[in-house]
C-alpha cells in the first residue's frame, strides 16, 4: 500500500528566512536584545528546527546552560577564566531563551505549557543569577559586608520588574477580553528610550560577567547596572499603576453603561 508523501523539512536558509519574516518589531527594545540576542536566537532556532527539537526542549537547554553558568559563577574562583566561561554559558542560555519562542512560531505556534515553562525558568533565572553574584562576592572577593546589599537589591528589582511586566500585560489582555475591546495600537518608543533601557537588559549583565577576573572593575560595572535597574523599575512601577488604574476605569465605565 503506498504511503502518503511527507512534506520535506525546510532547509536552514529557508527556516532563517521564515523566522525573519515572523520577527517581532525591533523598535523600542533594548539594543542588546534586538541586535545580538534575537539574531543569535534565530540561528539557534533554525538549527533546532533542523534537528527536530521542540520548543520545550530548547527551553530545557536554555535552563541547562544558564544554571550551569550560575553554578560556576557562585562556586568557582573569581578569575578571568571563570568569567569567560560564565559569560559564554549565560549568553548561550539567553539566546536559547529567545530561540524557543522563535522555534514555536516556526512550527506554527506554541502551547500554554511551553509558555508556562518558559516564564517559570525566566522567573527563577532573573533572581538566582544575582544570588550567585552575592555568593561569589562573599566567598571570593574582599569586600565589606555592606556591598552584599547590591546583588540583593538587583535580585529584588529584577524579580519585581519581571513579575510586573507579565502581570500588567495579563491584566490588560483579560480586561480587553472581558469588555470585548480590540487590542490598542502599539506605539514604539524612540531610540533614546531604547538606549536608556540598555543597562537594564539581562544580556548586558551576561556580558559584564566576563570582567569577573578584574574584581574592582566587575564590582563597579555590576553596581552601575544594579542602580540603573532599581531606578528603572521604580519608574516603570509608577507607570504600571497608572495603566492598571486606567483598566479599572474602563471596567467601571463599562458596568455603568451596561446598567443604564
Amino acid at each position: 500500500m503506498p504511503t502518503e508523501p511527507t512534506t520535506p523539512r525546510p532547509g536552514f536558509r529557508a527556516a532563517m528566512a521564515q523566522l525573519r519574516g515572523a520577527q517581532k518589531s525591533a523598535r523600542g527594545g533594548p539594543p542588546y536584545s534586538i541586535f545580538v540576542n534575537r539574531p543569535l536566537g534565530r540561528v539557534l532556532a533554525a538549527l533546532a528546527f533542523q534537528a527536530g527539537l521542540t520548543p520545550n526542549q530548547v527551553t530545557a537547554l536554555s535552563a541547562l546552560a544558564t544554571f550551569v553558568g550560575v553554578g560556576f559563577l557562585a562556586a568557582a574562583p573569581a578569575t578571568w577564566l571563570t568569567g569567560v566561561v560564565v559569560a559564554v554559558l549565560l549568553v548561550l542560555g539567553y539566546a536559547l531563551d529567545s530561540a524557543d519562542g522563535q522555534l514555536a512560531r516556526l512550527r506554527g505556534g506554541g502551547s500554554l505549557q511551553g509558555e508556562w515553562l518558559d516564564h517559570t525558568v525566566d522567573s527563577l533565572k532573573v533572581v538566582v543569577v544575582h544570588l550567585a553574584v552575592l555568593v561569589t562576592w562573599y566567598l571570593h572577593l574582599d569586600l565589606a559586608t555592606g556591598w552584599l546589599l547590591v546583588p540583593l537589591a538587583f535580585a529584588v528589582a529584577s524579580s519585581v520588574h519581571f513579575f510586573g511586566m507579565i502581570l500588567v500585560d495579563l491584566l490588560a489582555r483579560a480586561t480587553r477580553a472581558e469588555l470585548a475591546l480590540p487590542a490598542p495600537v502599539k506605539t514604539s518608543p524612540g531610540a533614546s528610550t531604547a538606549l536608556l533601557k540598555l543597562p537594564t537588559d539581562y544580556g548586558v549583565f551576561c556580558l559584564a560577567t566576563v570582567l569577573l577576573g578584574a574584581h574592582a572593575l566587575f564590582v563597579g560595572v555590576y553596581t552601575l547596572l544594579a542602580v540603573a535597574t532599581v531606578g528603572y523599575t521604580l519608574l516603570v512601577v509608577v507607570k504600571w499603576r497608572r495603566d492598571v488604574l486606567a483598566l479599572d476605569a474602563l471596567r467601571v465605565g463599562h458596568r455603568t453603561n451596561s446598567a443604564r
